[in-house]
């Protein structure tokens, strides 16, 4: 076999350049696309203006929390929820940073949507609004309307069967995974340690228990392949897993797709006094546990060649929000709705005390007589918006005169 079967399914060891222009292409088709996929410019800026920002009482964050990141889950046993869907970045932290990454994201799709800045300005104040509702008395806190992204993709959500998935990720193949565009070949010493993971107990008993599987169901690896897939994750491992379950395989029932994921080091501050899991395995299970109850009791760490991954059942039911061009309304409605499920998911680990205390620091801070919103978050996003914009029009410039032919690389993300 040649080392490339195509130039869109590179061999193993030639991965890495593939997976190198294709991030940077992905990150130069629009400025918010730049933002999801460019964490650490983020960082860098929190380096400079950390200071001018409060202090949330130490819990759990996102860390990478922006609008791509959140979307419908399904707890495996039929019930659906708007939580956070990504915990790459995840740490104990100060909450601050994952509300201020939440208001560059919906700033810069209201750009996108060729929205007047006003909309941005009063996108921040529905943001602001939001978060602090979550943190009331429950019997206080009302569900906010949802914006109609969400409902098309919660509705999709619950419509959403097997044979939806097989067709989206294995182009209905119910026995192996297709090479192409997406799934890549992986190379023996790949196949064999992935393969290994499954004769793991802790990882065999996770997929039994989904779908209320018997607890000795056997489990058998049908497929592997390297998964092209991501933003800011590019270039880390990254495997599709196709399982039988139970022996059914041949009938089309009880097969299991599997993510594995490398967990890489966080960019992400953590807190001084945070005690947390060294293993990136370990701290991406805990942060998903704690913020996104539906998806962290899917998922389980594990090894693979020397790296900490995460392993975790795809379910049909689990989309992530797409928020492409959206009017006035929606893009207010979708600030609001979206901030509120990040703050349930700050509030469900604090105290009582901690959550009143933290609600009532934020309706204290300072807040000009134009805008109902603290001050500290719309200087905030800002200067945010202004770094990332000429960040990516640099990256733009940079990625044009690269040496290699940019329609090769197109056809990775069609």
């Amino acid at each position: 076999m040649s080392k490339i079967q195509n130039n869109l399914m590179p061999s193993p060891d030639l991965r890495q350049p593939a997976l190198s222009k294709a991030k940077n292409l992905k990150m130069a088709t629009s400025a918010h696309a730049y933002v999801r996929g460019n964490t650490l410019k983020f960082y860098e800026w929190l380096g400079t203006a950390g200071p001018d920002l409060p202090e949330g009482p130490p819990i759990w964050i996102c860390g990478d929390c922006h609008v791509g990141n959140l979307g419908p889950i399904s707890d495996g046993q039929g019930k659906i929820k708007v939580q956070i869907r990504d915990f790459d970045q995840t740490v104990v932290g100060n909450p601050v940073h994952d509300l201020v990454r939440l208001s560059l994201s919906l700033a810069m799709a209201a750009r996108g949507s060729d929205l007047p800045g006003v909309v941005t300005a009063r996108m921040v104040e529905q943001i602001s609004d939001g978060y602090e509702s979550a943190f009331g008395p429950p019997e206080d806190i009302q569900e906010n309307a949802r914006p109609d992204a969400v409902k098309v993709a919660l509705k999709s959500a619950q419509q959403r069967t097997w044979k939806h998935l097989a067709h989206e990720r294995t182009k209905g193949k119910t026995i192996g995974i297709p090479l192409g565009k997406r799934f890549w070949p992986v190379s023996v010493k790949e196949r064999k340690a992935i393969s290994g993971l499954f004769d793991e107990e802790v990882i065999s008993a996770l997929v039994a228990r989904l779908k209320h599987r018997d607890s000795d169901a056997k489990v058998e690896v049908l497929d592997v392949a390297y998964w092209m897939k991501g933003c800011s994750s590019l270039g880390n491992l990254r495997y599709a897993v196709l399982l039988d379950v139970g022996g059914r395989a041949a009938t089309g029932h009880d097969l299991c797709l599997i993510d594995v994921k490398e967990a890489i080091k966080a960019a992400a501050p953590r807190a001084h006094s945070a005690g947390q899991p060294r293993d990136n395995a370990l701290r991406v299970l805990d942060g998903a546990q704690r913020m996104s109850p539906n998806l962290g009791g899917r998922m389980a760490s594990a090894h693979v060649l020397g790296r900490a991954v995460v392993l975790r059942e795809l379910l049909p039911q689990d989309l992530k929000l797409e928020l492409a061009r959206v009017d006035q309304r929606e893009a207010m409605r979708a600030a609001r709705f979206l901030a509120h499920v990040v703050g349930k998911a700050h509030a469900r680990q604090m105290t009582d005390g901690d959550r009143e205390r933290w609600r009532t620091d934020l309706a204290k801070a300072r807040r000009s007589k134009t805008l109902d919103a603290p001050t500290w978050l719309w200087n905030g996003v800002v200067d945010l918006v202004a770094m990332h914009e000429k960040a990516y029009l640099e990256h733009c410039r940079r990625y044009a005169l690269e040496s290699f032919a940019l329609k090769d690389v197109a056809e990775l993300l069609t």
